[in-house]
């Protein structure tokens, strides 16, 4: 009998790991995030434009024709929000305050997003280098709320790649 063969698996937005380690904490895992936003890597476009001798239209004229060419220009990767209930430490507002007190380059992480398929294993892998915090956010307070208080944090990303599994 012929073997089935595989078919792709969709991959839910709600199986994820976000792995960063901070200095200053001796926790396993820094935070367990509930939402990640702004994955996005491009690049920009570089028109170039000429003027060939060609002629053209029914008149013959003998003016060049204009030329667009497209072509690839410098790679970017957008900044990443992430967001996570709020716990007692404070591991990841002193990462921002190192940062605004001029420690930056100090402050620079790498991270992995690593995204699983239903039986729980790992389908995607991202890595993202040279992250730093560039804002850090709670939710708003309100009395009476049952909901979670939510801390949030963008960070500014140098890289961000798909790469294989090893």
């Amino acid at each position: 009998m012929a073997e089935k063969s595989k078919v792709p698996e969709i991959l839910t937005a709600c199986r994820f790991y976000i792995g960063i380690h901070l200095d200053g904490s001796d926790e396993r895992i820094d935070a367990y995030f509930m939402e990640c936003q702004g994955f996005k890597r491009s690049q920009d476009v570089i028109e170039h434009v000429e003027v060939t001798p060609q002629k053209w239209g029914s008149s013959g004229a003998s003016r060049g024709r204009v030329v667009r060419t497209k072509i690839p220009g410098n790679s970017k990767s957008n900044n990443i929000t992430l967001k996570r209930g709020m716990f007692v430490t404070s591991v990841l507002w002193e990462w921002f305050a190192a940062v605004e007190a001029g420690k930056w380059t100090e402050q620079r992480r790498d991270g992995d997003i690593v995204i699983y398929d239903q039986a729980d294993e790992e389908s995607a892998r991202f890595q993202f280098f040279g992250a730093w915090p560039v804002t850090y956010k709670i939710g708003d307070l309100k009395a009476g709320s049952t909901e979670f208080q939510v801390e949030e944090m963008e960070l500014a990303v140098d890289e961000f790649l798909r790469v294989t599994k090893q």
